[in-house]
Order: structure tokens, then C-alpha cells, then sequence
């Protein structure tokens, strides 16, 4: 049965459930261990909701090529390449049906922010919108206080955050409070992207061009993940990511739920340049092997294993729709 993903803003059933629901996946035991996955210390039980945490920073550290083959623009399993919207689809689909599970509802659809609605607010006015509320996914903070996933230090059952990655590229054990930084001034992103500035990214052709990574000067892709900038500063997804900043900077930035609500609204928009201009993935299988892993028919990094390819997920009408389209 196909589900219908809702703005978060929109619907307080389809947000109430999505705290619930991420709520209890982290407080689920995975069955694995830190130990399992490599990380230094007593083993310690890692929760569903962190496979994910783990899942995304793995892909990121995972080369494509891998070395010796040169890689100069670090594009990687999931990110600063083509597979970067398939690759998160499958990561959402996969939390969409582990959120159903958990809340024994198979009608639930994984909501979106539109964060292009928020951007077209003025930029002081953006820090306090109604994504940031009490009700939502509270404020900013080291720790966040505010909301369902403010810390408590005296409340285990408070959200924590247990896996992180150093500055060397590992992962390592933590025990700490979600950290969020809106808009700060050491990164220079004073505000979100604009409703204007997504539209610009879905009006664009070809889906994605030579050389396939960051420095593609065409293509949606590209703009759309946010490399691709006039104005020399991170765009779309890229610019959400830092313009929240905390804990939503480095390669676990699934720690804050937000990060799906991002990756909801970017699929929102793929979703809607694909009714636009067709099913269209480049590259293709006759590209050169260095692009192995980003072509269409090439299996897509875990967290799918080898059970998807782009192709694969293109059409996910059977899956899921959008209430609106961007």
C-alpha cells in the first residue's frame, strides 16, 4: 500500500507519531553491539535508530573509486556524486518501514519539512519558526533543552547521542546531548535556502553531468545537493545541514531527526523534477568504472547492501506519493 508523505508542519498526528516513533527506534536494541562495528571500548548495545547513524557515516567514508584510483573531489557511496538521491531514498524507506513497524501502523508516511517555506522567512524569524517548537523538534542548544529531544542528564531515557565520528574519520562512543547551532556566524550561512532557489534547482536539466561530483557546473544533481553555488557558499540540502549545524555538520548527522525531515523534503523535490522531465538517471552503464557505484545499475552501498540499484528506486509509486509536490 502506498503511504502519503506529509509536511510535518501541516499534520500534528504525522508529526506526533514521527517523535514516537524515532523515539522508540532508539530505544530498541539492534541486537549488535558497538564491538560489531569496530568501535574502541566496552561493547555496548547500539539501538536501531543508530544503525542508521552508523550506516550513513560508513557510506561516507567509503571511497568511490576507492584508493590508489585518484578521487580528488572525495565523492564517496552516498554523497558529492550521482547515487546521492537514490542512496538516500533507500535510507528513508528503510526508517519509513522500521517507523511503521514500531508504531504498528502501516498507513504512517515519513513527514518533510519544507525548509524552502522556513528560508522565505526573514532570516531572525527562521530560528524561531514552528519546525524549532516545543511541540516539533525543539530549538538549538549544546545541549538542546527545548522539546522532545532535549537532554536530561538525570533521565536516562532522555535523547542521547551515542555514536559520533572524530576528526580521523572513526567512530567512537559518546554519551551526550543533541547539539544544534543555528545560522552561526563561523560557517557564514545566515539563513535556509528559498522556495525560489528550490524551484531553480528542480527547473534544471540534465539530471546529473560529467564529471559526476562536486565540480559539475550543470545538472540538477548537483545544485540540489548543494555543491553547485553562485554564491561561493553551501547550497539546498548542503546549506540546511550546516545552516542547523551541531550535530547535523559531520558524517552521523542522523543523531538529530532532522536530518530525515531534509532528506524527506530533498526526495520531495527529486520526486517532482522526475514528473517534470521524466525517469532519468545518468550515469549509465557505459561510463567508465571509475564511476562504479553511481551508475544506474550498479547495487547502491549499504545501508541496501546489494539489494538495490538507482534504477531500482526511480518509481516509487507503490511506496509512497507526496501530498504536494515542490
Amino acid at each position: 500500500m502506498a503511504v502519503t508523505r506529509k509536511n510535518i508542519l501541516n499534520d500534528s498526528s504525522v508529526r506526533d507519531k514521527f517523535i514516537q516513533g524515532v523515539k522508540l527506534l532508539k530505544a530498541e536494541d539492534s541486537g549488535k553491539t558497538t564491538a560489531d562495528f569496530g568501535i574502541a571500548g566496552d561493547p555496548t548495545p547500539v539501538s536501531t535508530y543508530d544503525l542508521f547513524v552508523i550506516w550513513h557515516h560508513r557510506a561516507m567514508m567509503q571511497l568511490t573509486p576507492a584508493p590508489p584510483r585518484p578521487n580528488p573531489t572525495g565523492r564517496n557511496a552516498a554523497h558529492r556524486g550521482s547515487v546521492f538521491l537514490p542512496w538516500h531514498r533507500v535510507m528513508l524507506l528503510m526508517l519509513e518501514r522500521n517507523l511503521q513497524r514500531v508504531l504498528n501502523d502501516d498507513s504512517f508516511g515519513l513527514p518533510y519539512w519544507d525548509w524552502g517555506a522556513t528560508g522565505d522567512l526573514d532570516p531572525d524569524q527562521q530560528k524561531q519558526a514552528a519546525i524549532w517548537g516545543a511541540d516539533c523538534l525543539g530549538g538549538d542548544g549544546n545541549p538542546v533543552q527545548s522539546g522532545p529531544f532535549a537532554f536530561n542528564p538525570d533521565d536516562p531515557a532522555s535523547w542521547r547521542v551515542r555514536v559520533e565520528g572524530n576528526s580521523a574519520g572513526e567512530l567512537v562512543g559518546t554519551d551526550r546531548g543533541l547539539w544544534r547551532v543555528f545560522a552561526s556566524s563561523d560557517d557564514g550561512v545566515p539563513d535556509l535556502p528559498t522556495t525560489q532557489q528550490a524551484t531553480d534547482a528542480v527547473g534544471l536539466t540534465p539530471y546529473d553531468v560529467a564529471q559526476w561530483d562536486v565540480a559539475s557546473s550543470d545538472g540538477m544533481r548537483n545544485l540540489l545537493e548543494g555543491w553547485r553555488s553562485p554564491r561561493s557558499e553551501p547550497e539546498h540540502h548542503n546549506r540546511v545541514h550546516v545552516w542547523v549545524g551541531g550535530d547535523m555538520w559531520p558524517s552521523t548527522s542522523p543523531n538529530d531527526p532532522v536530518f530525515y525531515l531534509n532528506h524527506c523534503n530533498v526526495d520531495r523535490l527529486w520526486e517532482t523534477w522526475m514528473q517534470q522531465n521524466g525517469r532519468q538517471y545518468l550515469p549509465d552503464m557505459t561510463a567508465s568504472d571509475d564511476l562504479m557505484g553511481h551508475r544506474i545499475d550498479d547495487p547502491l552501498a549499504s545501508p541496501p547492501g546489494a539489494s538495490a540499484t538507482p534504477r531500482e528506486v526511480l518509481d516509487i509509486s507503490e511506496n509512497y506519493t507526496y501530498d504536494v509536490l515542490g
